[in-house]
C-alpha cells in the first residue's frame, strides 16, 4: 500500500465528526486488516483518563480583576482571571494530560470597551491562540447583529455548535440551523459527543433587534432526536449537553424525560459557580463562574470503551499563581493600544467595593440608579435591569479610592442605552413587580429568567420571595408614601432596540412614553465628574423578607451553594 494511501486511513479513522446528520466514513476490521492499521488501542484494555474543560461569560474581561468570593458569610477579593493568565493555567492543564479538551460556552463577544469599540473582533486572535477545540454560542452574542455573529463566530479556528437557533426563513417559519447541532470528539477510538442549545428567550431578554433574523427554539424539541444520533447512529460513548439556558433552566431541563441519555449539562448563562455537580434524573449539571475566574474540569477514566469514572473540579485562575503568558499579553496590549487612553482614563472614584453579585441590590446598580436620579430630576422613581455581568472593581488607587475608568463603565454597561421616560399608574407598577419577582424567583424553574431583581429608587418594595406567583409583594412605598393603584407616576429607565413605543424596562402600556438627549453613560460620567467620590451603599429600596439580603442565587430545592 503506498504512504498516501496509509496516511489517508489513518485521518479517516481519527477524524473528528461534526455536521447536521453527516458521519465520517468508518473503516470496517477487515480493512484495517488488510491495510495493516490496526494500533494498539484496539487490544488495549488498560484504563486512560480524558480531561474536558470549560469556560464560560467571560464577557472580554481580557485583564484580571478583583473576584468576590463568599466565604464565612462574608464578601472576600482576590485576583482572578485574564486571558493571559488563563492561557498559563490552560498550559499546565494540558500538560497533566495529553487528551484534553477545551470548550468555551458563550458570551465571549460582549462585555468591555473593547469588544464594543471593535465589535468583538478583538476577542478573535486571543480565543484563538488559547486553542479552544469547541464554542457554544451565548445570550450576548447576537449584540451586534445576526450578520456579526456569523462572522465572528466564523472567525474562531475551533468548530461550533448549536442545535435550536435557526435561519428565519420568513412568516415565523424556520430555515436551516445556523450552526451544526453537535460535534464529536474522537479520542483513541473513543467518541464523546457534544450537542449545544443556548438560550431561547434571547428576543425576550435581550433587545428584540439583535437577534432580528434568528428563530430560536426550547432544548427539549429536538434533544431526544440529537441523543438518539450521537448513542446510537454515532455510537458514543458519552454524551455532554453544552448549554448557555442558566442555572435553574438547566437543572429543569436535567429533569426532563427528553434529556434521557445526556450524561453531563456543561452549562452556562448565571454565572453560577457549582463545585460539585448538581445531580439530577438524567443528567449531572455543572456551570463555571464567569469572567475568566475559573475553569471546569471533567475527567472521563475509560477501559475496554467505556467511560467507568468520572470526577469534576472547579478550578480557580489565581492571577498570582498563573504568570501572563507573553504571547497572549502581547495580543491583548496590541488590541487594546487604539483604545488605551478612554478605556483607562478615570471619570471617578467610588468609597465603596463596587459589585454586582447579589440577587437583590448591589453597589453597582445602585450607583447607576443614584446617577440617573441626580439627572433625571423630574421623575418619581428611576428603574435599572437587573444585570448579572461585571466583576468587582475593589483596588484604591494612590488617592485612597477606588477608580472608576471609563473601561468600568462599559463593564457596568456595555450598552450605551437611550434613556427613556414614560408614565403609568400604581396598578402598572404592582402587576410589574409581581411579573418581575416571578422572572426571578418562580416555583417552575422553567419561568425563571436568567436576571437578578429589577433595580429601582424612588420606591421601597419588601417581598417575599417564595410565595406563591403573584402574591410576593407585601407593601410599595413612593416617595415615602403607600402605592396608589390610582394614581400616575413618571418612570426613568433605558430603552431597549425593538422594544413596542409603549414598553419601559419590560413594563407594558406605558403612557407618554419617550427618549431623552441622554444615554446611561452620558449620565455615569456627569455624574461621576460632579459628585466623586460617590458612596453607593445600598439603600434596602428592595427587601427581602423570607431570605437573606445577600442571597446570592437563585437556584432553590438542589445542595448548591454560590461560594
Amino acid at each position: 500500500m503506498s504512504n498516501d494511501r496509509r496516511d489517508f486511513i489513518k485521518k479517516l479513522g481519527t477524524a473528528t465528526g461534526a455536521g447536521f446528520l453527516a458521519t465520517i466514513p468508518i473503516m470496517s476490521m477487515a480493512e484495517k486488516i488488510n491495510s495493516s492499521e490496526i494500533t494498539a488501542v484496539d487490544a488495549d484494555d488498560k484504563p486512560f483518563t480524558i480531561s474536558i474543560l470549560q469556560t464560560t461569560d467571560v464577557h472580554c474581561q481580557v485583564h484580571p480583576h478583583d473576584e468576590l468570593f463568599w466565604e464565612n458569610n462574608k464578601a472576600v477579593f482576590r485576583k482572578t482571571g485574564g486571558y493571559a493568565h488563563l492561557a498559563t493555567y490552560l498550559q499546565k492543564e494540558r500538560k497533566k494530560n495529553p487528551h484534553t479538551f477545551l470548550i468555551d460556552s458563550g458570551d465571549m463577544f460582549q462585555g468591555s470597551e473593547l469588544a464594543v469599540k471593535t465589535t468583538g473582533k478583538a476577542m478573535v486572535p486571543i480565543l484563538n491562540a488559547l486553542g479552544y477545540d469547541l464554542y457554544l454560542p451565548g445570550n450576548w452574542e447576537v449584540v451586534y447583529f445576526k450578520k456579526a455573529m456569523q462572522t465572528l463566530l466564523g472567525s474562531l479556528n475551533g468548530p461550533k455548535v448549536c442545535a435550536n437557533m435557526y435561519h428565519d426563513a420568513g412568516e415565523g417559519k424556520k430555515g436551516e440551523l445556523i450552526f451544526p447541532p453537535y460535534y464529536i470528539w474522537n479520542v483513541k477510538g473513543i467518541k464523546i459527543g457534544f450537542v449545544g442549545y443556548t438560550d431561547p428567550l434571547v428576543p425576550v431578554r435581550q433587545s428584540p433587534n439583535y437577534s432580528k433574523g434568528i428563530i430560536y427554539t426550547k432544548a427539549e424539541e429536538n434533544l431526544p432526536f440529537y441523543v438518539d444520533v450521537l448513542r446510537n447512529q454515532e455510537h458514543c460513548a458519552y454524551v455532554i449537553l453544552l448549554s448557555h439556558l442558566g442555572l435553574s433552566q438547566q437543572i429543569s431541563l436535567a429533569n426532563m424525560e427528553e434529556c434521557k441519555g445526556v450524561d453531563y449539562i456543561f452549562g452556562g448563562d448565571t454565572h453560577e459557580r457549582v463545585r460539585i455537580p448538581i445531580e439530577c434524573k438524567y443528567a449531572k449539571v455543572v456551570e463555571p463562574g464567569a469572567f475568566g475566574s475559573f475553569v471546569g474540569k471533567l475527567n472521563l477514566t475509560i477501559q475496554n470503551g467505556k467511560v467507568i469514572k468520572d470526577e469534576y473540579s472547579l478550578g480557580e485562575v489565581s492571577a498570582d499563581k498563573n504568570p501572563p503568558s507573553a504571547e497572549i499579553s502581547a495580543l491583548i496590549k496590541n488590541n487594546e493600544q487604539p483604545f488605551a487612553k478612554d478605556i483607562y482614563k478615570i471619570a471617578g472614584y467610588s468609597t465603596v467595593p463596587l459589585y454586582r453579585y447579589f440577587v437583590v441590590e448591589n453597589t453597582i446598580d445602585t450607583l447607576i440608579l443614584d446617577a440617573l436620579k441626580w439627572k433625571v430630576t423630574e421623575v418619581d422613581i428611576v428603574l435599572s435591569n437587573g444585570f448579572r455581568f461585571c466583576p468587582p472593581n475593589t483596588t484604591p488607587d494612590h488617592t485612597g479610592n477606588i477608580p472608576i475608568t471609563d473601561g468600568f463603565i462599559y463593564d457596568m454597561l456595555p450598552i450605551d442605552s437611550t434613556v427613556r421616560t414614560g408614565t403609568v399608574n400604581g396598578q402598572q407598577i404592582k402587576d410589574w413587580l409581581e411579573k418581575e419577582l416571578n422572572n426571578v424567583f418562580a416555583k417552575n424553574a422553567a419561568e425563571r429568567l436568567g436576571g437578578w431583581v429589577i433595580k429601582f429608587k424612588g420606591m421601597q418594595v419588601s417581598f417575599n420571595a417564595f410565595a406563591e406567583k403573584g402574591k410576593r409583594v407585601k407593601d410599595v412605598f413612593v416617595a415615602g408614601l403607600p402605592l396608589d393603584i390610582n394614581k400616575t407616576y413618571k418612570i426613568c429607565a433605558c430603552e431597549r432596540d425593538g422594544d413596542p413605543a409603549d414598553m419601559l424596562c419590560r413594563m407594558k402600556g406605558v403612557s407618554n412614553a419617550k427618549n431623552t438627549i441622554l444615554t446611561l453613560h452620558t449620565v455615569m460620567k456627569e455624574y461621576l465628574a460632579a459628585n466623586s467620590p460617590v458612596t453607593p451603599i445600598p439603600a434596602m429600596n428592595a427587601k427581602i423578607l423570607d431570605a437573606p439580603q445577600t442571597l446570592l442565587t437563585q437556584v432553590t430545592g438542589v445542595d448548591y451553594q454560590f461560594t
